[in-house]
């Protein structure tokens, strides 16, 4: 549950920021398969992964978990 709520939380702030999956990727330095895989919740990024999608998303860490403002 937490898994697919984090990857649906990355997906809107990847969104917002009008980036794609494919620049995401390119950005933190993985595959977009591996972005794909977190969006649906099927994987996670590790500690240091989560790190990079924050610098990336111009957000902090704890904001990938801000979950109660998500419309999704």
């Amino acid at each position: 549950m937490l898994q697919r709520k984090l990857g649906q939380r990355i997906a809107v702030l990847r969104k917002a920021r009008k980036l794609t999956q494919e620049q995401l990727a390119e950005a933190i330095g993985c595959s977009v398969e591996f972005i794909s895989l977190v969006e649906r919740g099927v994987n996670a990024p590790s500690v240091a992964g989560l790190e990079k999608f924050a610098k990336v998303l111009k957000v902090e860490v704890k904001e990938l978990f801000s979950f109660e403002k998500q419309t999704q």
